[in-house]
């Protein structure tokens, strides 16, 4: 297996443990405890703590970002394109995404903590990029 797609199995496991550490642990505590109800968590609507809605939105970030590297990954794979440079921007990726939910998690909204997370994006989205284009120039 490729390192691309090694970095999209991680991603996915990444998001699957920020559902439950983020989103499904505050949920299932309250209900767990006679706090909630099943129903008191109304879909697309974050309601809670600060902390909660950040992990709503982190999880979010995540579901939103893996179908566009799996694309890439699969592509890549599809059309045999293994490359250094395209194992490193995977590997960039990984981190940036890492680093930009553990911030969205951890801190509380500031311009700084935000300028950050968006330094992160921003990251991810030059490694899609970059990737896209070594994949269809190693493929043409």
């Amino acid at each position: 297996m490729t390192v691309p797609l090694w970095v999209l199995l991680t991603l996915a496991v990444w998001t699957l443990l920020v559902l439950l550490a983020g989103v499904g642990l505050h949920r299932w505590s309250l209900i767990l405890s006679s706090k909630a109800e099943l129903t008191d968590f109304p879909g697309g609507v974050a309601e809670g703590a600060p902390a909660y809605c950040r992990a709503v939105r982190a999880h979010a970030n995540c579901v939103e970002n893996l179908p566009v590297y799996g694309a890439i990954a699969i592509t890549a794979a599809i059309a045999g394109v293994d490359t250094p440079r395209l194992d490193q921007l995977a590997i960039v990726l990984l981190i940036a995404r890492i680093g930009q939910t553990l911030i969205h998690m951890i801190f509380r909204e500031t311009n700084r903590t935000v300028a950050i997370r968006f330094g992160f994006f921003a990251v991810q989205l030059l490694a899609m990029f970059w990737m896209a284009a070594i994949v269809a120039m190693t493929a043409w």
